[in-house]
């Protein structure tokens, strides 16, 4: 069974890694960021509900005494990690924007010690403690954060409703069907995007060019929304649930780390964005300490959260 999810968890991060890039080519034929993000909510949010309700209607009812987390869900789990993340990548590289969204495990522990009240071993300190060097290295804190301020914020902002995705996805049990919450989850924050994504002003015939992001290769417009929508956001949420189904937390969110790495690279091939040395080293440290913390965490008799293998 573990042998079985393992390449699964992989999948799913690495198809999670083309969020970035391809919002990138959406930006550079003229969608506002907040306009891609209502695109791929909408559209995998109408394509997974679609193929449930053809293919699983049962996954799609909503016990009535869960429709305020269906709702928190769709707002900090799902509308808050997108539209945040798309924002702070019009500001600062995708590797970058990824790293600092992957502190959210941090938070999650010390969520669970200071809110819930949960002993956690030392090794999750440490791993906090070492996440937030590795953060200051990624954004140069000696030199005055040379990264923008605004994007470092956005970024921010995006690991904490990361957090906030983790913390609600060990809320539900089996009275909930993932795949369904899934679905309404995408479409709710297609809803709760509308009035600030205003998808009545987009541009709809930017997707008949073929744009090229400063220093990327050339590529239909249409081929990276349908690629986005598909791939980096269904099949990656399907193949996220089924991987933590077969694997535990810590392997779980141990391989979600590959986005980082997956996302940077595909960049770096795509758009031509690459790492500087101390975003390398200092990724690096984030992504070990991230580990700690959530190896601690997941060491718990109980565990505290069921980590997705992927949100971006």
């Amino acid at each position: 069974m573990r042998r079985a999810g393992l390449p699964i968890a992989f999948a799913s991060a690495g198809f999670f890694a083309f969020s970035g890039p391809m919002a990138k080519y959406l930006g550079a034929a003229g969608l506002a960021p907040l306009e891609s993000v209502w695109v791929r909510m909408a559209g995998a949010g109408l394509l997974l509900v679609g193929v449930l309700a053809f293919v699983k209607p049962r996954a799609l009812r909503i016990p009535r005494s869960r429709l305020l987390f269906f709702a928190a869900y769709a707002v900090i789990a799902v509308a808050g990690v997108q539209a945040l993340f798309f924002a702070a990548i019009t500001r600062l590289p995708v590797g970058v924007t990824l790293l600092i969204e992957y502190t959210s495990p941090v938070l999650v522990v010390l969520w669970v010690r200071f809110v819930r009240r949960v002993r956690l071993p030392r090794a999750a300190f440490i791993g906090a403690v070492v996440a937030v060097i590795g953060l200051g290295i990624v954004v140069e804190i000696w030199s005055g954060l040379s990264l923008d301020p605004v994007g470092l914020l956005l970024a921010l902002c995006a690991a904490l409703c990361c957090a906030g995705y983790f913390l609600l996805s060990d809320g539900f049990g089996d009275d909930v069907d993932p795949l369904g919450l899934i679905g309404w989850g995408l479409l709710g924050s297609a809803l709760v995007l509308l009035p600030i994504s205003q998808p009545w002003n987009i541009p709809w015939e930017a997707f008949t060019r073929t744009v090229a992001p400063e220093g990327g290769y050339l590529l239909p417009a249409l081929a990276a929304v349908i690629w986005m929508i598909v791939i980096a956001t269904v099949a990656a949420y399907i193949l996220g649930v089924t991987a933590v189904r077969r694997l535990s937390a810590a392997i779980g969110s141990t391989v979600a780390s590959v986005e980082v790495v997956a996302g940077a690279v595909i960049a770096w091939v795509l758009v031509g964005e690459a790492l500087g040395p101390f975003q390398i080293v200092g990724g690096l440290i984030v992504l070990f300490g991230a580990y700690l913390a959530q190896r601690a965490t997941a060491s718990l008799p109980v565990p505290e959260v069921r980590e997705p293998v992927g949100v971006a």
